[in-house]
């Protein structure tokens, strides 16, 4: 690995499989003696954390969108001030739960706020410090329903929002895919999930 650390994120909607999937690849980074510091968006740091619980309580049915946006992007900017940057300046690997791809494929395609809005946000929060490669899972919204009715708990306040939010939020994910192909891997998050994992592995290690 160069001095500089390596940033990788994985997205896509809840109940893609995500979770799994850095677990996954953190362990077998992990049997090949590669450490690594794992993130989550939003959250990661008591700040971080705070603004998430803000974000995602489903008492706040009053948020406005452009409220939404404007916490994620703190969160993120926080995140990225006392966790990312200095771990990728040590040279350590960074693997995110989501980062900023996913204000744009929710506050833009789902909430249908201006994309140059939030890119210019996103320039202020997130400057130069993006993932060197994204891999995105994707899965059908029926999926997302099924998964999260078999999780049996309370859906946050995003996840109960209709399906046509999580139709635009899955074709922002794979616009943003197809717009990037060099930074973004598109994946079928109802494969197996070691299937999955092979995929991502096999191109983490020409990244590292």
């Amino acid at each position: 690995m160069s001095k500089k650390g390596v940033f990788l994120c994985l997205e896509g909607m809840d109940g893609s499989g995500k979770s799994s999937q850095l677990n996954l690849l953190l362990e077998e980074l992990g049997r090949r003696g590669i450490g690594a510091v794992r993130i989550r968006e939003p959250g990661g740091t008591d700040i971080s954390e705070k603004i998430r619980n803000l974000i995602l309580s489903p008492v706040h049915t009053k948020m406005s969108p452009k409220t939404e946006l404007l916490l994620y992007s703190a969160a993120r900017a926080q995140l990225l001030h006392e966790v990312v940057e200095p771990a990728l300046a040590e040279g350590k690997m960074v693997l995110a739960d989501r980062f900023a791809w996913s204000t744009i494929a929710y506050q833009g395609y789902g909430r249908n706020l201006d994309q140059s809005m939030i890119r210019a946000l996103c320039e202020i929060a997130v400057g130069d410090c993006w993932p060197a490669h994204t891999f995105i899972l994707d899965i059908p919204v029926e999926v997302f329903r099924q998964r999260a009715e078999k999780d049996a708990r309370e859906l946050d306040r995003m996840e109960q929002e209709k399906q046509d939010f999580f139709e635009r939020v899955r074709l922002g994910y794979q616009d943003l895919a197809a717009a990037n192909p060099h930074r973004m891997t598109l994946l079928d998050g109802t494969k197996s999930p070691m299937v999955v994992h092979k995929e991502i592995m096999d191109k983490v290690l020409t990244l590292i």
